[in-house]
C-alpha cells in the first residue's frame, strides 16, 4: 500500500493555438479545446500507482461540490483507498490550465478554499500504518512533515512532491528519506542553478537519495556521493499536465520494485514522457505497458 497525503483538484483544461501575451495578437486566441479534467499532485499520482497495479490510499480533503462529487467519482473508480479522506463543507480546489497547441506546456491557475487545509491533528499513525512508501506534497507543509515523521518512525521511506519553495519546506525535506524536488525549487533553496551543485548542497544536511526533475531533460539524482543523470524520452508533447506527478509514481513504483536508481528514473521519465501525449493530469496516464515500451 502506497499512502498519499496532498491535493486533489478539478481542472479546466484550456488548450490555446499559442502561447498567451499581456499584449498583441496573443492576447486574445479563441480556444481549440477545452474539458474538465481530474487532477491534483498527489491524486494524480495515486491514480497512476493505482494503473501500475499498486494498491494506494488517500489521505486529503474534498469539498462538498459537484467538482467534489466528480473527483471523488474519478478516483474510486480507479481503485484509490478514499477510507481516510474527510469532507468539508466548502468548494473542492480547482484550476484552469492552459496549454499552448504548439509546446504543450501549460500554466496552472488555482484556488482552494482554507477550510481544505489539513492540520498536523488530523494525521494519525493509523492513517499511514501498513503503508510501504508515504507520498506528500508541499501545500499543507506541516501536516505532510507530521506525515513523514510518523512513516519515518515506522521505518517507512517518504517520498515528496516539492514544487513551491514555501515557509516550512525545510523541515519537510528533513523528515522525508527521498525528496524529489523541482527544478527551480531545488535553486531557489540552495542558490545554485546548476543541478548538480544544487544537489550537492543539498547533500550537506540530507544522507538520503535526493532527485532534482529536469522537464524535457530528465532527471538528475545525487545517491550517496554519485551522480546518476536519466536524459528525457523525446516525445512530441500535446500537454505537460501533471508529468511531474507521473514521474513521482513512476519513481515510487521503481523503489516498490527494488530497481537501482538508473533504472528507476529511466522507467520515472518514461512515464512522464508517456503521459504528455495525453492531456489532462489523471486524464493523461499510461499504462505499465505503455511505459515499458518506452523504456
Amino acid at each position: 500500500m502506497i499512502v498519499g497525503l496532498g491535493t486533489n483538484s478539478v481542472d479546466l483544461v484550456c488548450t490555446v493555438p499559442t502561447a498567451p501575451s499581456p499584449t498583441g495578437p496573443a492576447s486574445k486566441q479563441r480556444l481549440t479545446n477545452f474539458r474538465h479534467s481530474c487532477g491534483g499532485q498527489v491524486a494524480t499520482t495515486l491514480s497512476a500507482l493505482a494503473a501500475f497495479g499498486v494498491p494506494t490510499r488517500y489521505v486529503g480533503a474534498f469539498g462538498s461540490d459537484a467538482n467534489a462529487t466528480l473527483i471523488r467519482s474519478e478516483l474510486e473508480r480507479r481503485g484509490v483507498d478514499l477510507s481516510r479522506a474527510v469532507t468539508r463543507d466548502a468548494p473542492n480546489r480547482f484550476a484552469v490550465v492552459i496549454v499552448d497547441a504548439t509546446t504543450g506546456e501549460r500554466i496552472v491557475l488555482w484556488d482552494r478554499d482554507e477550510q481544505l487545509a489539513l492540520t498536523e491533528d488530523e494525521v494519525t499513525i493509523d492513517a499511514i500504518r501498513g503503508a510501504r512508501v508515504v507520498h506528500v506534497d508541499d501545500v499543507d507543509v506541516r501536516a505532510s512533515t507530521r506525515a513523514a515523521t510518523l512513516a519515518r518512525s515506522l521505518g517507512i521511506d517518504v517520498t515528496t512532491d516539492i514544487d513551491r519553495a514555501v515557509d516550512g519546506i525545510g523541515e519537510l525535506v528533513a523528515a522525508s528519506t527521498h525528496p524529489i524536488f523541482s527544478e527551480h525549487v531545488a535553486a531557489e533553496l540552495t542558490g545554485e542553478t546548476d543541478p548538480e551543485r544544487a544537489l550537492r548542497k543539498l547533500r550537506r544536511t540530507h544522507s538520503g537519495l535526493l532527485t532534482i526533475t529536469l522537464g524535457a531533460n530528465g532527471a538528475v539524482a545525487l545517491a550517496g556521493d554519485t551522480l546518476i543523470h536519466a536524459p528525457g524520452i523525446s516525445v512530441k508533447p500535446v500537454d505537460t499536465t501533471g508529468a511531474g506527478d507521473i514521474f513521482r509514481a513512476g519513481f515510487i513504483f521503481g523503489l516498490e520494485q527494488g530497481w537501482d536508481v538508473a533504472r528507476l528514473l529511466r522507467f520515472a521519465n518514461a512515464a512522464a514522457a508517456a503521459s504528455c501525449q495525453r492531456s489532462g493530469a489523471i486524464d493523461s496516464i499510461p499504462s505499465l505497458a505503455e511505459v515499458t515500451q518506452l523504456v
